[in-house]
């Protein structure tokens, strides 16, 4: 018999894989977006996750940073190659860039100590009760089944050798009479998931004389055949579909949990479509990408926690450091940005086309151009001396024409806060389509004053720069602005603003006309709130839980302003973040994944 039909009886026998009936199909259609499934995620798609404090978000991927670029600031950390490291951040780049380099323990290198893990008393090689060796200690223990899970047993088989983890958490394995085993010595794991050695993860050990059920795993060697029962990882790894959306990190690469529509058991469903444990919420970190999993914590009753495994309440003696505490700290010495949050918060009244004249500080980001003497378009402004705009609101040939307005309210009636910037410099998008409106979006760089080193614009707060397009879903509200005129083409001087909704499949509305990637729709569903001639390339901002203000989109074309199924079309920005990070400097723009 094939081992890879071995692997698929074992699925059917421990998990009833093979028993599921039509309604599994239904089950999973039900939790799973077959869109999103096409595009491949992993726990290295940072459309979907945030990179670790040693990667950096490239063209969408979580790449190796240089360990230069790590903060400075941490404990020395020993490599499996004898090398100390001021950091753990700098170790892990390190081994990024060269994975035999693993993490060895906390501290500076010795001659001494070695970590290892192991399998004992399998049937075969890729199955048995896992035995480690610290790094100091003189002998070997078992792992305690009670801390023992998919997440643990993951990192195992990986550290063994094992590329796609582990198929299950217990194997069979016969003991030899004579072994001499300890049951009431074995030790507790508690990992994250995505670590590369079980030496990463947190050991403990409970002061008990109790016996207790060792942990054991059959580790994952090669694609089960594929049967509509199962889920295909990304990585090529095969699982039970029902496992698919659990919170669980069962592929080992995250895949099976990052296109979800809904999440089972005790798991958590980020806005973004991914299910996190229920013990990520509220834990003192953001591991949703839109936030929501630490909003609300303290009314709730929730406290920061350090999740270990249950030890009974008995007394617990860490055998460890804690690299994943060692993590989060790393992460608060990153770099941050101050954009998209307002001196105050205006207040969202009733109802651009249909809208409410704006107060001053209401959109700090609002930027308007002048052409002559009139305001032609808008912009907005995302910090230093950058803009984005849209790209058929400007012609680099009259560079030496436009006026920048930053804090205007009113331009038949400037008021006194107005601060005129001129243009250095015009960049419009490469593969712009003016027939098509395809990749509508030019960024403008604004001339330094000569006594000045960096463009100073008071009133004015930069809006961030969305690097995922699942920051923000259909039926979302955000805000359009702009001096736009209203639908029956009468002139508006004042600034003025409209909620609008995300509109999705906007290619019912447009058809053959409208590129999902690289356009996003908004308005009303009676079309009374929409921009108009005028705002073009002025911003399109959603707010996102924690009161950050994103430009979402950049005003770019639409038909018949103001009607009902003829809603504003927008350059979808988040598709462009690589490209305005290529031209501004990833530390102007970059609030995550630095």
């Amino acid at each position: 018999m094939k081992l890879a039909h071995v692997i698929l009886l074992f699925l059917c026998f421990y998990s009833s894989a093979c028993k599921l009936t039509s309604t599994s199909h239904t089950f999973q259609e039900d939790l799973l977006d077959r869109n999103c499934l096409t595009k491949k995620y992993t726990h290295l798609s940072c459309n979907k996750v945030f990179c670790q404090p040693w990667q950096k978000c490239i063209d969408r991927t979580c790449t190796c940073k240089l360990p230069y670029q790590c903060p400075k600031n941490g404990t020395t950390v020993c490599s499996t190659n004898g090398k100390s490291y001021p950091t753990y951040c700098q170790q892990k780049s390190f081994e990024c860039l060269r994975p035999q380099a693993k993490f060895l323990n906390n501290g500076t290198c010795t001659a001494e100590g070695q970590f290892s893990v192991s399998l004992k008393y399998g049937q075969t090689e890729l199955e048995g009760i896992v035995e480690v060796q610290l790094v100091g200690q003189d002998e070997k223990a078992f792992i305690c089944k009670s801390s023992w899970s998919m997440t643990q047993a993951n990192v195992a088989c990986l550290d063994l050798g094992f590329p796609q983890g582990a198929l299950r958490t217990q194997g069979r394995f016969l003991m030899p009479e004579d072994a001499s085993v300890n049951e009431t010595e074995c030790l507790h794991v508690h990992c994250r998931g995505l670590e590369t050695s079980l030496a990463e993860c947190t050991f403990t050990k409970t002061r008990t004389n109790r016996s207790q059920k060792l942990a054991s795993v059959v580790c994952y060697t090669q694609n089960a055949d594929p049967t509509h029962d199962l889920f295909q990882c990304v990585n090529g790894k095969y699982i039970p579909q029902k496992r698919a959306c659990n919170g669980i990190n069962d592929c080992g690469d995250q895949s099976d949990e990052l296109c979800c529509k809904g999440c089972q058991g005790e798991s958590f469903l980020c806005k973004s479509g991914v299910c996190i444990p229920r013990q990520y919420k509220c834990n003192g970190e953001v591991d949703c990408i839109t936030g929501e999993d630490e909003i609300g914590c303290e009314e709730a009753g929730h406290p920061e926690i350090r999740v270990l495994p249950p030890m009974a309440q008995e007394e617990t003696e860490i055998l460890t450091a804690d690299m994943d505490a060692e993590r989060k700290r790393i992460k608060s010495f990153l770099p941050t940005l101050s954009c998209g949050v307002k001196d105050n918060t205006h207040s969202r009244r009733k109802r651009v086309v249909g809208g409410q004249p704006a107060h001053m500080k209401d959109f700090p980001w609002q930027m308007a151009i002048k052409d002559g003497d009139k305001i032609t378009c808008g912009g907005i402004y995302i910090g230093g001396c950058w803009m984005l705009t849209a790209a058929h609101c400007v012609r680099v040939s009259k560079i030496h024409r436009y006026q920048i307005w930053a804090a205007l309210l009113n331009w038949f009636r400037p008021n006194s806060e107005v601060k005129i910037q001129y243009v250095n410099r015009i960049i419009i998008h490469e593969n712009y389509n003016g027939g098509t409106y395809q990749n509508d979006i030019a960024l403008i760089e604004l001339k330094k004053h000569p006594s000045k080193k960096e463009c100073v614009l008071p009133y004015t707060i930069p809006a961030c720069i969305p690097w995922s397009p699942y920051l923000f879903q259909p039926n979302d509200r955000c805000i359009v602005s702009g001096w736009g005129r209203e639908k029956d083409n009468e002139k508006v001087y004042s600034l003025r603003w409209g909620e609008v909704k995300l509109i999705g499949n906007c290619s019912k509305y447009y058809p053959n006309r409208y590129y999902e990637k690289e356009m996003q729709c908004a308005g009303t569903d009676d079309g009374s709130i929409d921009a108009c001639k005028g705002d073009s390339g002025g911003p399109l901002v959603c707010t996102d839980v924690n009161n950050v203000t994103y430009v979402w989109g950049i005003v770019s074309w639409g038909e018949n302003c103001g009607e009902k199924e003829f809603p504003g079309v927008y350059t979808k920005v988040a598709n462009y973040f690589d490209w305005i990070s290529n031209h501004v400097g990833r530390s102007l723009i970059s609030q995550h994944n630095v």
